[in-house]
C-alpha cells in the first residue's frame, strides 16, 4: 500500500521559492533607507535635522530622572549591546558545530559578528555626534549614525527568526514575530529615551541590522530549502 502524499509539501515549496525575492527586496530597501537617511546626516539635509532635534527633545526622559527608571532604562537597551548577541549567539552557535551544520554556523558568525564592526566603520564615515541637550544629554564622546544597540538588536532578531522560522508551528511564528518586532521597537526607544540617539541613528541602525541579516542570509542559503536552513528533525 502507498503512502500517503504530503498535501503541504507544494504549500512549502512554493514559500520557499517566495523567500528569496521577498528578502532581496526587502534588503534593498533596507539599504536605500539607510543611505538617504546618511545622506541627510552628511549634508545637514534640513527638515531631517529638524525631526531629529524635535523627536529627540521630546523623548529624552532628562538627566534628573529617578534612579529606578534609570536602571530599568538601562536594562531595556541591554538586548541591544555586543556582549548580549555573544551571551545568546554562543550557545546556539555550539549546537550548531555539534550538529556539523557548517553553512548555518558560518552564516551565524558572519551575521552576528561582523554587524559591530560594520556599524562603526559607517559611523566613522558619517561623522555625526550624540544628541547635545541643555540640561545634559549623552555627553558621549563616540559617534551617533547609525545606532550600534539598534543595528544589533535589529541583527539578533532577524537572524533568529530566519533560524527559527522552519522549525516553528504556524501560531509559534506569529507570536515569535510579534515579540521579536516588540523588542526591536523597545530597544530603539530606549536609546531616545535615555538622550543617546537620534530617531534617524535608530532607523538607520534598524535598516542596516535588517539588510545585513538578509543579505547575508541569501548568501549562505538560509532560507528554507537552502544549504545554511535549519530543517525540523523527523
Amino acid at each position: 500500500m502507498s503512502e500517503p502524499l504530503d498535501s503541504t509539501a507544494p504549500v512549502t515549496r512554493k514559500r520557499a521559492a517566495q523567500a528569496a525575492p521577498a528578502a532581496t527586496a526587502v534588503t534593498v530597501a533596507c539599504i536605500v533607507v539607510l543611505g538617504l537617511l546618511g545622506a541627510g546626516v552628511r549634508t545637514d539635509f534640513g527638515p531631517q535635522l529638524r525631526l531629529d532635534g524635535a523627536v529627540s527633545e521630546a523623548l529624552y526622559v532628562g538627566d534628573q530622572r529617578a534612579r529606578a527608571l534609570d536602571v530599568l532604562l538601562e536594562v531595556l537597551t541591554t538586548p541591544g549591546s555586543s556582549w548580549f548577541r555573544v551571551v545568546v549567539f554562543v550557545p546556539a552557535l555550539v549546537l550548531l558545530l555539534r550538529r556539523r551544520l557548517w553553512w548555518t554556523a558560518a552564516w551565524l558568525i558572519t551575521a552576528v559578528a561582523l554587524i559591530g564592526p560594520l556599524n562603526t566603520l559607517l559611523k566613522v564615515y558619517f561623522g555625526r555626534v550624540r544628541p547635545d541637550f541643555a540640561q545634559g544629554g549623552a555627553r558621549l564622546e563616540s559617534l551617533s549614525f547609525p545606532s550600534g544597540h539598534s543595528s544589533g538588536i535589529a541583527t539578533l532578531v532577524t537572524v533568529a527568526l530566519i533560524m527559527a522560522w522552519p522549525l516553528l508551528a504556524a501560531r509559534a511564528r506569529h507570536l515569535a514575530l510579534a515579540a521579536g518586532v516588540l523588542l526591536v521597537l523597545l530597544v530603539g526607544l530606549t536609546r531616545m529615551w535615555l538622550g543617546v540617539h537620534f530617531v534617524s541613528d535608530v532607523v538607520g541602525g534598524w535598516a542596516l541590522g535588517v539588510g545585513w541579516s538578509l543579505l547575508t542570509a541569501l548568501a549562505f542559503g538560509a532560507f528554507a530549502e537552502g544549504r545554511a536552513a535549519l530543517r525540523p528533525t523527523s
